[in-house]
């Protein structure tokens, strides 16, 4: 989809928050910085309960206050069949108000998350010890202990 440029007059203080929001994150063109904030303001009003937290991946949607990123909980209710029985009783800690948050977000964003998921899928096994061959996966990984 074509961009079409804008102009924005921004406040001193929002600019300057801007300034040390994108020098912590190291971002280096400004409106990259100011598209990706804009995208997470947007998502975060479409679907209330959602939050973004930094990690070593990059930045990621989490249920707001709990830690759990919206893929795991998805990837929770997938492997129950859709079954949003089973996921309240998975998550029985979390209010009904929470679990529809997280759905809600993969409904919108289902492409996002289903990236996430396959992510994690990908690492099996055998490609842990590919991949690491002196980690010890421990018997909770090969199903016996190792030497």
């Amino acid at each position: 989809m074509p961009r079409t440029p804008r102009t924005i007059r921004l406040p001193k203080p929002l600019e300057e928050d801007l300034e040390r929001e994108f020098a912590r994150r190291g971002v280096k063109e400004w409106s990259s910085g100011v598209v990706d904030l804009l995208q997470e303001a947007v998502r975060m009003r479409r679907v209330p309960g959602i939050s973004f937290v930094d990690s070593i991946t990059g930045r990621r949607p989490v249920l707001a206050g709990t830690g759990l990123d919206v893929w795991e909980i998805i990837a929770t209710w997938k492997a129950a069949s859709r079954d949003g029985e089973e996921l309240r009783q998975t998550y029985h800690w979390l209010t009904p108000a929470q679990l529809r948050a997280a759905l809600a977000y993969y409904r919108f964003y289902p492409e996002e998350i289903d990236q996430r998921i396959a992510l994690d899928e990908d690492w099996t096994p055998e490609r842990i010890r590919e991949e690491l061959p002196f980690a010890f996966l421990g018997p909770g990984i090969t199903g016996k202990a190792e030497e």
